[in-house]
Parts: structure tokens; sequence; C-alpha cells
């Protein structure tokens, strides 16, 4: 039993970046394709990936992050509803959400009218935890 509580307490402590699945370094790579709407921005207003896009939300500090609730940013209502009803961002949920948007949305909610406004789709998985493994990265290690 100790070394359970242990091993828990040992991961706890661990930075988010440390028990990402994906490969940061080939996240950046991928990240150029959603670079063309999602921007990531620090705290201090430097730009660590993207080119100052905005059609997307600023994926800074995502890891963890309520979903729907970057000020100044338009969501879809399904987008606001699903944080309201407690997703926050994790691994397998910005996977499950990144190759398929809309079916995420509608399973998260239980219902099939739910639309994201995020029409592009990740392809393989394996790229979408390596882009995962990329804002971790990037992300404030709290």
């Amino acid at each position: 039993m100790k070394a359970i509580l242990w091993a828990t307490a040992a991961l706890i402590a661990m930075p988010l970046s440390a028990v990402a699945q994906g490969d940061a370094a080939a996240g950046e790579k991928v990240f150029k394709q959603c670079q063309t709407c999602h921007v990531v921005v620090n705290d201090a207003g430097e730009t660590l990936a993207g080119m100052k896009a905005k059609v997307g939300p600023n994926l800074y500090g995502v890891p963890g992050r309520t979903a729907g609730t970057v000020e100044g940013f338009k969501y879809s209502k399904y987008m606001v509803e699903a944080g309201e009803a407690g997703l926050a961002w994790n691994e397998d949920d910005f996977v499950a959400y990144s190759q398929d948007p809309s079916k995420f949305l509608q399973g998260y909610l239980d219902d099939s009218k739910a639309r994201g406004n995020m029409t592009f789709k990740v392809r393989k998985e394996e790229d979408a935890r390596d882009v995962w493994a990329f804002l971790v990265s990037l992300s404030p290690q709290d």
C-alpha cells in the first residue's frame, strides 16, 4: 500500500511533459499544419509557436485548461457547453477532439447536433499525441 502511495505521489509531482505519450520534437513539425489557425503565445506576449494566427484560440497552457475559456475567443456554443460540463483538456480528450472535433463533442455532450468550429482533422493518432507533447512542452510547468 505504501508503495502505491509513493508511486502516485511521484506521478503527481512529475511535470505534465514527463507523462505525455507523444514526441514533442515530432509534434513541433506536425504543429506546422496547426499554425494556420493556432498560435502559442505565453503570458509575456512571446510567440512560442505559430505565425500570430487568430482563427483558433491560443494554445498556450491548454493542458488542464477548461474547454471554451480563452478570454476574447468566440467558441461554438457546444465547446462552451462542454467546458461548463467539466471538459478540461487532457491528452486523450485532446487527441480524440483533434482527430474529429464534431464527433468528439457529440459524444462528450451526448448530442448528435453538437458541432465544433474546428474543421481540420489530424489524421494519425500518433501525430495528435505528438502535438499534445509539443504543447505540453511549451506550457507553464506549475
